[in-house]
C-alpha cells in the first residue's frame, strides 16, 4: 500500500518542476514583467542617410508625405472633455467614404482616410482624367493641373481628409463632382498606396473646454467655415428625435443654430419633482449654438433661447455633446 501512494506521489514531482520552471519565467525581482514599460523607453533613431554620390534621379520618394494635415494652431493646454459619443455603425452618424462640405459658396470633399492614403488617390485621379499636372508638392498637399487646383489637408475628425478643387480660390463645381464620383468608386478597404508615415500626419486638434464666470464655451483651433459645416452636417443628422434633440433652424449668415434639446437636468426629473412643479411632463426647451470667429479658431456656445432653467451643467453636458461631432 505504502508502495503504491510513493509511485503516486513521485508521478507529481515532474510537474511541480515545470511549474516552478514557468512561474519563476513570469516575474522579475519579485513582480510580474510588463513588456509594455520598456517601450516608455524607446528612443528614435537618426533617419538613414544615402551617399553624397548617388544618383539623385534614381533615388526619390516612392511614397511622399504630404505634411497639408500639420496646418492649424494647437492649443496646448487644454480642459478634459468627456469621451464624444460613439459615431459607430447603427447611430445613422457613422460616415460615408467620401462626403460634401459646403459653407456659404465654398464647397469640398470629406474622405475617411487620413492624407498619406489619400494622396496617391489624387494622382491616380489626374492620370485618369488626363489632366495635365503642372505642379506636385506632396509636401504642401497641393497638386495644379491646366483645369484645377487640387488641395489636400487633414480633416477635423481624426483619420479623415479634406479636399478641394479650386481655382483662384474659387471651388470648380465640375472637378468636385468628378473627383467625388472617382474616390466614391474607392471602397475604403481597397489596397491604396500609402506613407508609413501617415500617422503622424493626425495630428490631434485638442478642444479646450473652459468656463468663464457662470458660462462654458469651446474652443476650437479651426476657421469657423469648417467647424459650420461639420456641425451642420452631424446636427442634421442627429438632432432628429422629437422631444429630445431636434434641429429647428440654421444661420448660415450668423453661424447659429436653434435646437430644442432636452437636458440631462430635465431627463433625471424624479416623479416627486414633477408633481410639485409647474411643467407636469419632462419637456425639451430651445437652445442657441453659435459659433463666433476668434482670429483662426472658433468659440462654440450654447444660449438658452427659452423661459426654462438653462444652468451650467446643462451648458457643458450639450456643448460636450456638440464638440464630439469634431472629435
Amino acid at each position: 500500500m505504502s508502495f503504491v501512494l510513493e509511485k503516486r506521489a513521485l508521478k507529481w514531482i515532474p510537474l511541480a518542476l515545470v511549474t516552478a520552471v514557468a512561474l519563476a519565467g513570469c516575474a522579475r525581482d519579485g513582480y510580474y514583467h510588463d513588456r509594455n514599460l520598456d517601450y516608455t523607453e524607446a528612443a528614435p533613431a537618426p533617419p538613414l542617410a544615402l551617399p553624397e554620390t548617388r544618383n539623385a534621379q534614381r533615388y526619390q520618394d516612392a511614397l511622399p508625405v504630404p505634411q497639408a494635415a500639420m496646418q492649424g494652431a494647437r492649443i496646448e493646454e487644454a480642459a478634459e472633455i468627456r469621451a464624444p459619443q460613439s459615431l459607430s455603425i447603427g447611430s445613422g452618424l457613422e460616415p460615408e467614404y467620401v462626403e460634401r462640405r459646403e459653407a456659404g459658396s465654398q464647397s469640398w470633399l470629406v474622405v475617411a482616410a487620413d492624407t498619406g492614403a489619400v494622396w496617391p488617390q489624387l494622382e491616380s485621379f489626374a492620370r485618369s482624367r488626363q489632366l495635365g499636372v503642372e505642379q506636385s508638392d506632396a509636401s504642401q498637399g497641393v497638386l495644379v493641373t491646366s483645369q484645377a487646383d487640387l488641395r489636400l489637408q487633414s480633416a477635423m475628425r481624426s483619420g479623415s481628409s479634406e479636399v478641394r478643387c479650386e481655382r483662384g480660390g474659387q471651388t470648380m463645381t465640375s472637378c468636385l463632382d468628378a473627383l467625388e464620383e472617382f474616390l466614391g468608386a474607392r471602397s475604403a478597404s481597397q489596397s491604396v498606396a500609402s506613407s508609413w508615415n501617415a500617422q503622424r500626419l493626425n495630428t490631434q486638434q485638442t478642444l479646450q473646454l473652459r468656463q468663464q464666470g457662470d458660462e462654458w464655451e469651446t474652443i476650437i483651433p479651426q476657421p469657423i467655415d469648417r467647424v459650420w459645416a461639420e456641425l451642420n452636417h452631424y446636427l442634421a443628422l442627429d438632432f432628429t428625435l422629437q422631444g429630445q434633440r431636434n434641429l429647428l433652424a440654421t444661420s448660415p449668415e450668423r453661424h447659429e443654430f436653434l435646437v430644442e434639446y432636452m437636458t440631462e437636468t430635465e431627463r433625471g426629473r424624479n416623479p416627486l419633482q414633477i408633481v410639485f412643479s409647474a411643467d407636469v411632463r419632462k419637456m425639451p426647451q430651445e437652445i442657441r449654438i453659435v459659433l463666433q470667429p476668434d482670429g483662426n479658431q472658433t468659440i462654440l456656445r450654447a444660449v438658452n433661447a427659452s423661459e426654462r432653467e438653462f444652468n451650467a451643467d446643462d451648458q457643458r453636458e450639450l456643448l460636450e455633446r456638440v464638440a464630439g461631432y469634431l472629435r
